[in-house]
């Protein structure tokens, strides 16, 4: 059954208290409005979540949470006010809006945030320090040489530095005006979360989706941790091909590699199947350069008759195509490249000749740039190298964080099946995919495109050591060795664990890491196995049933789309593997920030914008209207202009409103529709009437930008045209009976309450500042409009009549300003010259122009074409006061 949040149906007059018009400032400003009002909503607690509501009235957001690790950037305020936006408007659909906010301060960029901010180092040798005070907080030396400090010490720098990061996140998006419910926090390290994030990997090992073994891994050595197919990242990098002989029964067969060497871990060589050039070597053998050892000649589909010379070295490894080789063509595995990216001291027991143990000797402890160099002078010297080395650029794998190119070592890790290895899993989450409603749609295949890419399991485990702790221990045998295959598991009433300090059931602390006793695992989970939780972590699951009951299936999910592949995807695996259901309902997708260069804005890349800054300097609502004015899935340019244009309308907000709120006095408004009985006051309402449903069904379909743009294109005709038109009767200028007086003042009104709900989602500081003019309580907890309200006053109102007489006012003006005179000097008469299709309705608002257009004496209509023009004299301009 589906307990989704539903719209509920609302189509009565606004109900919200009025009161009798306070103080309205002589000069209304934006400046301090941040302060004050989140202030103020932080003493209400307006945004928090009834937790007692049924689900049908829950919208509950799954909301991304920020790496807690340095600063935010001008990309979280660009996203994180498309999701304010949708919780804002339900909210004022009458929904329980369930907005939590996570920090994810668990993993890789805190682990470096820390070690540079402090100067520091992790030497798992040391013992905790209980009053180690690190050498440095900042502005830490360039010849600093880093401190060694023990792991726990490290993690308590890691949770110090992320607690101080997570306020200043917190002031930000209070300063943004986020309509987040501070109580519904939650941080991916703290110990409910480990607990969490360790009872739904002890399930997966349970269920048998989780498993451990020796394979070949790609390896950042700089941070000395496996990375997932999910992290990769390909960057071009300049490069070499080497034409390199090997030894046939035929004579020599050419090779060109990238990765000289690699050579002494070389198992096979492979052409493709068809490749009649080397059809003839299939099933024979030949022997590497320098190092004299015999491989096959093998054929596998893969290999490229156009790249090199289109026969390859199969090394182990090289790239991930050695590992489909190695696999697939049951190869054996020669390792040659450590874990810390230099050449291993033991050469591979395939090099058996003296001249190839002595050449390997040359290599042992390079690095693999240094190594390439010496086994070039290795192959010039043996008459094996063929030419020169030819330049070319190609495709590296790096890890998205790293700054070298990854290895590929052997080493024991832990996996979660995602559908990499398992097709009718793949096609289940195909399939979840399709049940989920996207924004915008096109971004499914993205997803899809993902799945179906997918080359191997979900790599868990890391090699770092602020993170989630695999809750495992593992027996040692008699000789002190780990026995992998029974790992020791604790109950999960006992999470969180910790296993370098807790001790499995039936052992001691004085068996820790002797022969018969025990070892804990030493890595740590993947953050993404945390972070693909997050509707388990913020939804209290397994804590709090009956809370977890109101808010899962989440919604909505908003998230950027370059994390589709990671967080999307594996909360996708998590959701389907424990509730046999999608995690939300809906993925709200936001595109990227684009620098002036048109590149995407990140820290990797130096190109960011700090966002508090901004906010300070044009308004959070000019910022957020520039962010709002952006749809979903799109990437957007930084512009500053589209902020001033925010602040503009921001500002214009306030000064309409001060001039329509200025005709109660002392008294209370009143949102009469009856009192509305003049055209052109009809007119305006009916147009709003569009805009409100137009705007609804924006927000229905989770298009904010579209909901804005018809709202404040509205808005500019109410301020330029409206206004300027019904200015004089809305003052009670004799020129107008009391009825048309009071009708101009009540569409004032009416068209005021409603503007007010339809931009509060976007200019949330604004519209409740004005609120609190003349309303009590929020805008923010008002009921969004409906336009049975607006229909009842406008009656058979026509909506474009405000366009017609738009114009005219607009020729009348035109006539002044070409005369270079003064808006306020008068015409003696005046005639409109017009199309004759628009002469009655013109003559319904011909009072209001003659008024606005300050016509002495008669305004009259004649025949013209579609341009309004105006045939008039004007009175000499009065004289100017001295």
């Amino acid at each position: 059954m589906n307990h989704a949040a539903t719209t509920p149906p609302s189509q009565n007059p606004p109900t919200e208290p009025i009161r009798p018009v306070a103080q309205v400032p002589d000069r209304p400003s934006l400046d301090g409005l941040e302060d004050r009002w989140s202030a103020s909503w932080g003493e209400q607690d307006l945004y928090a979540f009834d937790a007692t509501a049924p689900r049908e009235r829950v919208f509950s957001i799954d909301t991304p949470p920020p790496t807690a690790s340095g600063s935010l950037h001008i990309g979280h305020v660009f996203s994180y006010t498309h999701t304010d936006c949708m919780a804002r408007y339900r909210r004022m659909r009458g929904h329980e809006v369930f907005y939590p906010m996570g920090w994810d301060d668990n993993g890789l960029p805190t682990e470096r945030r820390v070690q540079n901010y402090y100067g520091v180092q992790v030497d798992t040798s040391l013992p905790f320090e209980a009053d180690f005070t690190p050498p440095y907080a900042g502005d830490v030396p360039k010849k600093h040489r880093p401190t060694p400090v023990s792991r726990q010490n490290f993690v308590q720098l890691c949770l110090t530095l992320a607690a101080e990061d997570e306020k200043s996140f917190e002031q930000v998006f209070r300063y943004l005006g986020l309509s987040v419910d501070w109580a519904q926090t939650y941080q991916t390290i703290s110990p409910t979360s480990q607990q969490t994030s360790q009872r739904a990997f002890l399930r997966q090992l349970a269920r048998g989706e989780a498993y451990q073994i020796e394979a070949p891994t790609l390896w950042d050595v700089t941070f000395q941790t496996a990375v997932a197919q999910a992290e990769l990242e390909d960057r071009e990098r300049d490069g070499f091909y080497h034409r390199i002989s090997f030894h046939g029964a035929g004579g020599p067969v050419f090779i060109e590699t990238t990765r000289p060497e690699l050579l002494a871990a070389c198992v096979a060589l492979v052409a493709h199947p068809e490749d009649e050039r080397y059809q003839p070597l299939f099933g024979s053998t030949v022997t590497s350069p320098v190092f004299g050892v015999e491989v096959p000649v093998l054929a596998h589909p893969l290999a490229d008759p156009e790249k090199g010379a289109g026969i390859a070295m199969i090394c182990t490894f090289g790239d991930t195509t050695d590992v489909t080789w190695w696999r697939e063509l049951n190869l054996p595995t020669r390792t040659i490249i450590g874990r810390d990216g230099r050449i291993l001291p033991e050469a591979p027991a395939a090099i058996t000749s003296a001249e190839g143990l002595a050449a390997y000797q040359q290599l042992v402890g390079l690095t693999v740039f240094s190594a390439q160099k010496q086994m070039v002078e290795l192959l010039q010297a043996s008459g094996d190298l063929h030419g020169e080395p030819r330049k070319i650029t190609h495709p590296v794998k790096f890890y998205e964080k790293g700054d070298k190119p990854l290895e590929i070592v052997s080493s024991r890790q832990w996996y979660a099946r995602n559908g990499g290895r398992d097709a009718d899993l793949r096609e289940q989450l195909i399939q979840r995919g399709r049940e989920l409603t996207w924004h915008p749609e096109f971004m499914r295949s993205r997803y899809e495109n993902w799945v179906d890419g997918l080359a191997g399991d979900w790599l868990l485990s890391r090699q770092r050591f602020f993170g989630v702790p695999f809750p495992l221990w593992y027996r040692l045998d008699e000789a002190g060795e780990v026995v992998y295959d029974d790992p020791l598991v604790p109950s999960e009433d006992r999470l969180p664990i910790d296993p370098s300090t807790d001790v499995p059931d039936g052992y001691t602390e004085d068996q820790r890491g002797k022969p018969g006793g025990f070892a804990g695992d030493p890595d740590v989970l993947d953050t993404w196995a945390t972070s693909s939780l997050t509707p388990q972590l913020a939804g209290r699951w397994e804590r709090d049933p009956d809370f977890f009951s109101r808010v899962f299936p989440y919604d909505v999910r908003p998230q950027a789309h370059d994390i589709i592949r990671t967080w999307l995807f594996s909360t996708m695996v998590r959701a389907n593997a424990e509730h046999d259901s999608l995690p939300w309902r809906h993925a709200a997708i936001s595109g990227w920030i684009l620098d002036p260069d048109r590149k995407k804005m990140s820290k990797s890349k130096g190109n960011v914008v700090t966002p508090l800054g901004l906010l300070q300097q044009h308004g959070s609502d000019a910022v957020r209207y520039w962010a709002a004015s952006a749809r979903l899935g799109g990437d957007t340019a930084f512009d500053e202009g589209q902020m001033k244009i925010g602040r503009r309308l921001a500002i214009k907000l306030l000064n309409a409103s001060k001039f329509a709120l200025s005709f109660a006095g002392d008294e209370q408004v009143t949102l009469d529709p009856a009192a509305v009985t003049e055209p052109l006051d009809r007119a305006i309402l009916a147009q709003l009437a569009t805009v409100v449903d137009t705007a609804t069904r924006a927000y229905e379909n989770y298009d904010h930008a579209r909901a804005l743009e018809v709202t404040e294109s509205f808005f500019w005709t109410f301020c330029d045209d409206y206004l300027e038109l019904v200015k004089d009767r809305a003052y009670g200028s004799e020129k107008f009976t009391a009825e048309a007086t009071d009708s101009a003042r009540a569409a004032l009104w009416l068209a005021l309450d409603v503007l007010l709900r339809l931009l509060a989602p976007v200019l949330p500081f604004a519209t409740e500042e004005v609120w609190s003019w003349w309303r009590e309580g929020s805008v923010h907890r008002a009921a969004w409009p409906t336009s049975q309200v607006l229909h009842t006053a406008a009656g058979d109102g026509d909506p474009s009549l405000v366009s017609v007489a738009g114009s005219a006012l607009a020729a009348l003006r035109k006539v002044k300003s070409e005369a270079k005179v003064s808006q306020r000097t008068e015409f003696a008469s005046a005639t409109l010259l017009l199309p004759e299709a628009d002469h009655e309705a013109v003559r319904a608002v011909l009072a209001d122009l003659r008024a606005a257009g300050r016509v002495a004496g008669d305004l009259t209509l004649g025949n013209g074409t579609d341009d309004v023009t105006v045939d008039g004299e004007l009175l000499p301009p009065p004289p100017k006061n001295r």
